[in-house]
């Protein structure tokens, strides 16, 4: 897992979440205030995550409910200036697009992001539909862009949905390393903001082993990050910074400051 102490500065990163408002095309895009608007929004929600001390940040298109597997243009061309115009500068950030592994892909390639959290293979019952990924398109995609330094973290527990068949986490994680050459592996809860089952992370961490990074991706909080931190190696955090712990409500400086603290002392 060299490769992730080395892009994040440190081992087990804290990873927050840079959630951009609804983009163009989609329900809850407010036209009014356009790309601008969003731009500006965000903007001390990076300045606080900054200064609160996280190692990274990731940008994604949180509020284009409903969720859609393919991305409109409007969409992939306003998430690219939001990601250019904030990216931070002195710590990596990457691109996650619900739920198109494609656009999140091409966006990190053209804004210079360092990795891309997606959803690449198996196969669920989902509140958008069935879900199939093809991680054999999207990582020759990667390589003839030139661009395999991103890495890939696959959320092989998905929140919004089932999967299909009766393989069990450690199993699909451990094809999704074997089999799909995944970067890293995520475990999450059935929702945003809400924690994964701390034996699930066990299980996925046991089958891949210390080659691969398992990361927390839903649910992390101050009172529960030093006990997930025994066994993953990483978190990725949202909700959990925002005012009243609400995933639609802008960063909380001093819930940053509080998260990280716990998180530093469980990292030593």
């Amino acid at each position: 897992m060299s490769w992730l102490k080395s892009l994040f500065g440190r081992e087990k990163p804290v990873i927050a979440m840079a959630h951009v408002p609804a983009l163009p095309g989609t329900p809850r895009y407010d036209a009014r205030a356009g790309v601008d608007g969003m731009i500006e929004k965000m903007r001390p929600d990076i300045e606080h995550l900054l200064a609160g001390g996280v190692d990274a940040i990731m940008f994604c298109n949180e509020d284009d409910r409903p969720y859609v597997f393919q991305a409109a243009p409007e969409q992939i061309a306003a998430m690219a200036r939001v990601v250019t115009e904030l990216r931070p500068r002195g710590v990596p950030f990457g691109v996650d697009f619900l739920w198109d592994p494609t656009a999140a892909l091409c966006i990190a390639a053209a804004t210079g992001a360092s990795f891309v959290r997606e959803v690449f293979t198996g196969v669920y019952e989902s509140d958008m539909g069935l879900w199939a990924p093809d991680a054999a398109a999207l990582l020759r995609l990667r390589h003839n862009l030139g661009a395999d330094h991103i890495r890939l973290f696959f959320n092989v527990a998905p929140e919004f949905c089932s999967p299909l068949g009766t393989r069990t986490v450690a199993q699909r994680a451990k094809s999704a390393v074997v089999s799909s050459l995944a970067d890293g592996i995520l475990v999450s809860g059935p929702m945003a903001g809400t924690e994964a089952d701390f034996g699930a992370i066990q299980e996925a961490k046991a089958a891949v082993g210390d080659d691969v990074p398992v990361l927390l991706n839903t649910g992390a909080k101050p009172g529960n990050i030093a006990e997930y931190l025994r066994v993953a190696d990483g978190v990725i955090v949202g909700s959990s910074l925002k005012v009243d712990g609400y995933t639609w409500n802008p960063v909380d400086p001093a819930r940053v400051k509080a998260f990280m603290e716990r998180a530093n002392q469980a990292r030593g």
